[in-house]
């Protein structure tokens, strides 16, 4: 079982109203992830909170700390990356054991397979594609193209190249500078 903590992340994360925050923040919804949540997500990378993904809601709760909460706590920073490889992990493991069957086939789907969207790997990306596809998330299909075609495209988000320390080509300043180019 997963326990209290695990339900706290899927109630806060759930609650109604918060889909405005997904992928909207604000400063003031950072700090309180930071302060609500900063413990877990330490917790969780540290491979402390492993025994979360023995049911369905557990592992999808791991997943959003893994995947979710950095970009939020440390929005702008390397660390806001730092987890991501854990979460698809978490995500891997829950769909090889047919967890994410459990799960509903909306909002919670959508956050189990969101760390293979935000891979920098084109196999996770054609994985997250398949995903929502065999999900039928149709409505996320056009935003995942979207990624897949920029990892097919450079093998890399350019919008982390700042943020990672990597030099940017001109193709990607190009790019990012053109209308195409907003930030996934």
């Amino acid at each position: 079982m997963s326990g209290p903590q695990a339900q706290a992340v899927l109630d806060f994360w759930f609650a109604p109203g918060m889909e405005k925050g997904w992928f909207n923040s604000s400063p003031a919804l950072d700090r309180e992830i930071v302060e609500r949540f900063e413990g877990v997500w330490r917790a969780g990378r540290d491979g402390e909170l492993s025994h979360w993904e023995g049911s369905a809601a557990g592992a999808l709760a791991l997943t959003i700390v893994l995947d979710q909460f950095p970009l939020n706590m440390y929005r702008g920073l390397p660390a806001s990356f730092s987890t991501e490889a854990a979460a698809r992990a978490v995500a891997a493991r829950a769909i090889a054991r047919g967890l994410d069957a459990e799960l509903d086939v909306g909002q919670q789907r959508f956050f189990l397979y969101l760390p293979f969207m935000h891979s920098e790997d084109l196999a996770d990306q054609e994985r997250a594609l398949a995903l929502f596809e065999q999900a039928g998330l149709r409505g996320s299909l056009r935003i995942a193209r979207h990624h897949r075609d920029i990892v097919a495209r450079f093998g890399r988000f350019p919008h982390r190249n700042a943020i990672l320390g990597r030099d940017s080509t001109a193709e990607e300043l190009a790019w990012l500078a053109s209308p195409e180019g907003f930030n996934p």
